[in-house]
């Protein structure tokens, strides 16, 4: 373990220098020492160091400079500062610009031995915790979709396996619940990755717009049409088209498409040459399709054609145990985007958003945590702070109609309760709490295993 540690030594001293990578090697640890700042920056090129003891007092560029370069270019090395200087103002300047801890001159090995096994453990534990985290992501998430939910769970297995398939696919859910983002994880994970992802919002243009657009159109086809253009569908040839909101294009254009399923060809608008193409289609909709082919609305061999293998995305509020998981790596996201200023998000405030009922999905968490993150002037979103969102996230009635945060609360950790057999770890997951907090809930609801 201690030789996969290195160690970089930054005094003037020769003597010091000297004697820190003696004692430091007899402790097992990889050392290299620099004369000043400006060797040591040097040495960051070749490799990147685990620890560096930085003299505060050097020519040329003094340690806390050195250690403000240090974190810019490797944040992750732990600074420890070495000064003869032992007053309160030096080791408190020290330890708010970065530093892990700091040592006075003269040291003994002893002491210089248990600052480092305790730095070792603490990056230890630091990457264990790092690691875990990243493997936990892994583990509820398909691509950019992220769930831990039963019910999600089984629409990333049924993806997972369809997805080097050929056959089209019909994704149904409502708006925001994230029908563009499994049709590109489906896309990644098929045979036809390397080709494009071309999406087509079906309810964003005119018939004649839309057919120009999936088709493209011949010079002069129409008043606009001043050059040839190639459609989406030839720009999706050897992968994937998805046409999203399906179920709002017109007759016409569900015989020209119906016309591509068959026959694989299309003519672009004004033109009579025909094109043939190799393009997977995944199409989605917010609509009851089938009810829109009883009805006429909608053609009954389109539909079967598109409804080969058909995935059904739950809305947030048939998932509510992902609202935790969804706020929490939303936070991540925008913290990046941002600059990173919210550390986390407070329990009320996470009751809150379990208690509404997201009539737009996914998509309106994200917004809500984004507007909320801009706003937000501390590092703690608080449940106060969510009545700033143009979607108003408060308590709906009274005590008397059922409807308030506890109650539904109340109801909705019985449910993942009995999901799990009482099963308190398991709960605990599903529900984005620690044990501790789920024992509190239980006996402050009195509720009991039947």
């Amino acid at each position: 373990m201690r030789e996969k540690v290195h160690i970089l030594v930054v005094d003037d001293e020769e003597i010091v220098r000297e004697s820190l990578l003696d004692w430091l090697r007899e402790d097992g640890y990889q050392v290299e020492a620099a004369e000043d700042g400006f060797k040591a920056l040097e040495k960051f090129k070749d490799r990147s160091w685990d620890i560096a003891l930085v003299d505060l007092k050097m020519p040329k560029m003094d340690g806390l400079q050195l250690m403000q370069k240090i974190k810019e270019i490797h944040p992750e090395t732990q600074v420890v500062i070495i000064t003869a200087f032992a007053t309160v103002n030096t080791a408190v300047q020290a330890m708010k610009t970065g530093a892990y801890d700091y040592l006075v001159k003269p040291f003994n090995p002893e002491e210089l031995s248990l600052l480092i096994k305790r730095l070792v453990e603490s990056q230890s534990l630091i990457k264990e915790i790092s690691y875990l985290r990243k493997e936990l992501q892994k583990q509820y998430q398909f691509h950019d979709l992220i769930s831990k939910s039963s019910k999600m769970q089984k629409v990333f297995d049924l993806a997972h396996t369809i997805a080097k398939s050929n056959s089209n696919i019909l994704i149904l859910g409502e708006s925001g619940t994230g029908k563009e983002l499994l049709a590109r994880a489906i896309h990644n994970e098929s045979l036809r990755a390397a080709g494009s992802f071309i999406p087509v919002s079906c309810v964003a243009l005119t018939e004649t717009l839309l057919e120009s657009e999936l088709f493209g159109h011949e010079k002069g086809a129409f008043t606009d049409a001043i050059a040839q253009k190639k459609g989406k569908f030839e720009l999706a040839d050897g992968g994937t088209i998805f046409l999203d909101e399906i179920g709002d294009i017109s007759p016409k254009l569900q015989l020209s498409l119906l016309r591509v399923l068959q026959e694989k060809e299309f003519t672009r608008v004004g033109g009579t040459k025909s094109i043939t193409v190799d393009v997977r289609i995944i199409a989605a909709t917010n609509r009851d399709l089938k009810k829109a082919v009883d009805e006429g609305k909608f053609r009954d061999d389109l539909y079967y054609r598109l409804n080969v293998i058909a995935i059904e995305l739950p809305p947030l509020r048939e998932h509510k145990e992902d609202i935790p998981l969804l706020a929490h790596h939303f936070i991540e996201k925008f913290n990046i985007e941002m600059g990173g200023k919210i550390e986390r998000i407070a329990e009320e405030a996470l009751e809150r958003l379990i208690e509404y009922d997201w009539p737009g999905n996914v998509r309106e968490l994200e917004n809500v945590i984004e507007r909320v993150m801009v706003i937000t002037k501390g590092t703690l979103i608080k449940a106060e702070d969510l009545h700033l969102s143009p979607q108003v996230i408060k308590k709906k009635g009274t005590a008397s109609d059922d409807k308030t945060i506890k109650a539904v609360e109340k109801k909705h950790i019985e449910k993942i309760l009995k999901e799990n057999n009482w099963n308190i770890q398991k709960s605990a997951e599903k529900l984005g709490i620690d044990r501790v907090t789920l024992y509190n809930k239980i006996k402050k609801y009195k509720l009991t295993k039947e």
